[in-house]
């Protein structure tokens, strides 16, 4: 099996997951964080939605550097459009999951802030890095969901909520 189809294998089984996740922040809870220092729902819940873009962003270019592309999230104030968020950055993430790219994998990315280099990795590695994101962030917001008493859902089998699988 290529990368390149075990990429999309990931994101379509991920993805699955990820709507579960999503689709349960209530409308009124999304300026909510569980500590000062921490995301507030809109915040993690738009960062989760977005992930899926990394990806064409990874094969189309050999950096992103902070200090000429400021990240500029997108405002999102209710689960409505937040699913359309993800729904479209979901799309946008597929495009350059094509076979005829695998030959790029092995190319290095740069993630930079000007002179400050983050990282240095094959565009293989970045794309496994941001699938592993959307994980990390996932469980993030479960536990978020789960402090305010929201049923987590099943994820790679039963949770203590949600024991359909």
């Amino acid at each position: 099996m290529s990368m390149i189809s075990m990429f999309k294998k990931e994101l379509d089984r991920e993805s699955v997951i990820t709507r579960k996740m999503l689709e349960r922040i209530p409308d009124d809870k999304y300026d909510w964080k569980p500590h000062p220092k921490s995301m507030t729902i809109r915040q993690l819940s738009s960062h989760i939605a977005e992930l899926p873009t990394w990806i064409p962003m990874t094969m189309t270019t050999d950096e992103l550097d902070f200090a000429t592309t400021p990240y500029e999230a997108k405002q999102i104030n209710d689960t409505k459009s937040l699913m359309e968020l993800f729904e479209t950055s979901l799309q946008e993430g597929y495009t350059e999951l094509k076979e005829e790219n695998e030959g790029k994998l092995d190319q290095p990315w740069t993630l930079r802030n000007g002179d400050q280099v983050y990282d240095v990795s094959p565009k293989a590695e970045v794309i496994r890095m941001t699938l592993n994101q959307v994980t990390h962030h996932r469980a993030q917001l479960g536990v978020y969901l789960r402090l305010l008493d929201i049923p987590i859902p099943g994820s790679y089998g039963p949770s203590a909520d949600d024991m359909s699988f």
